[in-house]
């Protein structure tokens, strides 16, 4: 699976388009992967470099705002099966706050 169609992509905002908003910035795309790893991406450079929020399989202490690759978010596999990170097909956009708290 593409982690980013070309819709996604073109549905992203620039970074730092959404700067300020904090918890209020929307989500338009989220990754996951084994446990409780998750990606909410806010926005994309148009080439590698996205930024969102981070749901740690650590613990939500490590949660965070940050920058990555999706270069290397398609690198990732994620034991016991070796699975690779996914989109989730049915998310829709929304803001992080809400996002972050869904099931």
């Amino acid at each position: 699976m593409k982690l980013l169609t070309q819709a996604n992509r073109k549905a992203l905002p620039p970074l730092y388009s959404q700067d300020g908003k904090g918890m209020d910035a929307v989500a338009h795309v989220k990754f996951f992967g084994s446990g409780r790893w998750t990606w909410f991406i806010t926005e994309f450079d148009g080439d590698d470099t996205l930024f969102g929020w981070i749901v740690s399989g650590l613990g939500a202490d490590c949660d965070e705002l940050a920058y990555f690759s999706l270069a290397e978010l398609q690198t990732l596999r994620f034991p016991p099966f070796n699975l690779p990170l996914e989109r989730d097909l049915y998310f829709t956009p929304k803001p992080l706050r809400e996002a972050i708290n869904e099931p």
